[in-house]
């Protein structure tokens, strides 16, 4: 008999042998840990500071001017030349590979902004002088948080409101329906409009505006799969021997509704992705001063004597929506019922 382990190893192998999805998980899975590590590769402070035999962590903490040999209790300009030749001259400094972040004003180039790639700065500057490549690995970043808990919550809310359309049926299904035909009528962006001229979005504002307006995705799914299941015989003996309505859907119904709603996942984080960048373009996303995929795009598009901009940004997010599809194709055929458990 086929165990239930047995199963998930045949469609892992159907997933790797799907040469497309198996690299571009792999290559998406670099990217976004490479993001991770952002502020120790893109940084204006330091990772370690030895002075006078104390230890120093600028990249986690604030230490004041004073602190190394300076006279203001402000925080330390640990690009300023005056600052790391005291620090020298009784320690020693370890930076991250590039010594600017994403809001790292560039002082050292020999044109106006934005300038050109060049070998300080790999991918040019933007028009307000900060480093394109930086912006970008901290762009990549925040995207796929907001995409990660956009999807997670969203699909939390979709399968719950679902599982209980179909699993009772009837008024509760209908009215439902109905509700979620109203509400999917709403105007995502005029809302998002207003309330960014009435409240400051941040990020968790703009993700709960997201969620409210994007849970829907998952519903008709999980729906579907419910009222296919409800009337099998095995769900009418359990409800016969008095199992709660909750551990039915939980323990019986739910991993069933499960393989159709993994192979979706790829493809709202994708949507996810899209959303935000197009908030961002719009004006109407996250705040000026984060870095942004979008506003890297809204920059391309405002400097077309500035190709790198728009040819950067146009890439990244490409190549970003590109993996998530071929993997969500590789996801989908790992959990095709059609294909069988033992090919």
């Amino acid at each position: 008999m086929t165990t239930h382990y047995s199963i998930n190893q045949l469609r892992w192998q159907r997933f790797k042998r799907n040469r497309r999805g198996y690299f571009s998980l792999w290559l998406f899975l670099i990217l976004f840990i490479i993001s991770l590590f952002s502020d120790f590769i893109f940084n204006d402070r330091p990772i370690l500071i030895k002075y006078q035999n104390n230890y120093y962590l600028p990249i986690f903490n604030f230490y004041p001017e004073t602190e190394f040999g300076g006279e203001f209790q402000t925080q330390t300009n640990y690009l300023d030349p005056a600052v790391q030749n005291k620090i020298k001259d009784d320690g020693w400094i370890v930076w991250p590979p590039f010594h600017y972040t994403y809001n790292t004003l560039i002082h050292d180039t020999s044109s106006t902004f934005p300038t050109p790639p060049s070998k300080t700065h790999l991918l040019g500057t933007t028009d307000a002088g900060f480093d394109v490549l930086a912006n970008i690995a901290y762009g990549f970043r925040i995207s796929m948080f907001f995409a990660l808990f956009l999807t997670f919550f969203t699909s939390i809310i979709g399968v719950l409101i679902g599982a209980i359309q179909g699993y009772y049926g009837g008024k509760v299904d209908l009215l439902g329906q109905r509700f979620i035909e109203i509400w999917s009528g709403l105007p995502e962006l005029f809302v998002i409009i207003l309330l960014a001229s009435i409240l400051p979005l941040n990020f968790w504002w703009l993700l709960a505006i997201t969620v409210l307006f994007g849970w829907m995705a998952l519903v008709g799914v999980v729906r579907a799969e419910f009222l296919r299941t409800r009337n099998f015989d095995y769900i009418r003996a359990a409800k016969a021997m008095g199992v709660s309505d909750s551990k039915i859907i939980l323990r019986h119904m739910l991993p069933n509704a499960m393989i159709a709603t993994l192979t979706f996942l790829p493809f709202i984080l994708c949507g996810s992705i899209s959303t935000l960048t197009a908030l961002d373009f719009l004006g109407f996303g996250l705040p000026i001063d984060s870095p942004s995929l979008g506003r890297l795009l809204l920059q391309g598009k405002n400097n077309l004597q500035a190709p790198w901009l728009g040819i950067s940004s146009f890439l990244v997010i490409s190549i970003l929506l590109s993996l998530l599809i071929f993997i969500g194709e590789a996801i989908r055929d790992a959990f095709d019922p059609n294909k069988g458990v033992y090919k």
